[in-house]
This record gives structure tokens, sequence and C-alpha cells, in this order.
């Protein structure tokens, strides 16, 4: 499912980019997704993986970055109260 939905929160002023190789230290050419409430859940040199999907792309979690990410939902429903 692409855009607003039960269960989806936005996190307003995300930057996306495209990263060319060889610009600004990339070995290679990379998507950056960048926020500070995403190194809430996976943290620096963490992997993980992702996914094409219809609209754009899924990134998979692990375990422990699945508990991180719980623990942050109930965070921003304690602020949207």
């Amino acid at each position: 499912m692409t855009g607003e939905g039960e269960g989806k929160y936005l996190l307003k002023g995300a930057k996306v980019y495209i990263h060319e190789k060889g610009k600004s230290n990339a070995r290679i050419t990379h998507i950056d997704i960048e926020h500070p409430l995403i190194n809430e859940i996976i943290k620096p040199n963490e992997a993980t993986y992702a996914a094409g999907k219809h609209g754009g792309c899924f990134i998979g979690l692990k375990k422990q970055m699945l508990q991180r990410a719980e623990k942050l939902i109930e965070k921003l429903k304690k602020q949207t109260k």
C-alpha cells in the first residue's frame, strides 16, 4: 500500500537523495534516506535489506531493529494524543 494508511507514521522533513559514486565520498551509487528518527531504529553501520514495491521501496528490519521501531511507534502514539 502506498500513501497514508492506518498504522503508518509520516517522517516529516525526511530527505531522500540518489548519491552518485565518486561524489561526496560515495564509493558506490546508492540512495540516502536521512532523518534523525531513522537512527533510533537502524543504528550506524547496521545492515538491513530493501526491496522495490509499487510506488517506492520497502526496508526490512531485523529483530533488534523491530524492537526499537516498536518503542519509537509507542512514543509517536503518545505525542499524537
